[in-house]
């Protein structure tokens, strides 16, 4: 429990813990006084809550360290704006605020350019998310959504799809134990470089050295332009086999080309 872990030049072991009650007291001398060292003892005492929050972001290949920096200029602009006499705790309020911060600065650091139009909708949308969410206590609906931000669904939809994060063809789906199913094997090869490759005289004669149920699925997945989960619906057979089978024909038929 005492290990020394730095964040940000931050001894995250000696964080202190805020009671409600102190929090309070703190907010109040905020408001009534405009005291910065209650401010300032605000900020240290949640900032466990920042460290709480970033373990979300953990897979997004993002220093911890700027994580923990910009979730802190979340958890600050929470504790400039928060009402004490809405009598909610102060964490239900900031948690949505840092997270927010932290998702603006993914999407502003994404390597693919979206229009700042589109980035600007996604926002409002994405805090009116946020607003009905904590109103109604419930997820709203796009159409709620676009309702209350006087727009329509389709252009609200466009620009959530616009930010977001980019997955690699790579990225595995599924694992049952033996080969992953990666994201490029969900789809449709009819237009690839592989189809065209395979087009070619020597390959037809090498599919011609491939046994029967492989030999369909290549000719499914490359001339059909089926995903390896509509070949497996016609076969009969589970999408991992599939995966399996595609990559032992394939792997047979560059020795025979």
């Amino acid at each position: 429990m005492g290990r020394k872990v730095e964040i940000a030049g931050v001894n995250t072991s000696e964080l202190p813990v805020l009671e409600n009650d102190t929090m309070r007291k703190l907010f109040r001398r905020i408001r009534d006084e405009g005291d910065q060292e209650a401010r300032q003892e605000l900020i240290q005492g949640n900032l466990r809550l920042v460290l709480s929050v970033i373990q979300r972001f953990n897979n997004r290949g993002e220093p911890v360290d700027d994580l923990f920096q910009v979730g802190c200029v979340g958890l600050m602009k929470a504790i400039d704006n928060f009402d004490l006499s809405k009598g909610v705790r102060f964490s239900t309020y900031a948690v949505p605020m840092i997270v927010g911060e932290i998702r603006r600065y993914l999407r502003d650091n994404n390597p693919i350019r979206v229009s700042r139009s589109l980035r600007d909708t996604a926002y409002k949308a994405l805090q009116m998310k946020d607003t009905l969410t904590h109103k109604k206590s419930e997820e709203p609906t796009l159409e709620e959504i676009a309702d209350r931000l006087d727009m329509d669904v389709e252009e609200i939809v466009r620009a959530l799809d616009a930010i977001q994060d980019p997955i690699s063809l790579f990225e595995p789906v599924y694992q049952d134990g033996g080969d992953p199913i990666y994201v490029m094997d969900q789809v449709s090869d009819d237009k690839q470089e592989t189809g065209k490759w395979m087009n070619g005289i020597a390959v037809r004669q090498a599919l011609q050295k491939i046994e029967p149920r492989k030999r369909k699925i290549l000719n499914l997945r490359f001339f059909g332009g089926k995903t390896q989960m509509e070949v497996a619906d016609e076969i009969g057979i589970s999408q991992a086999q599939v995966s399996r089978l595609e990559q032992a024909a394939l792997k047979k038929m560059r020795k025979y080309i």
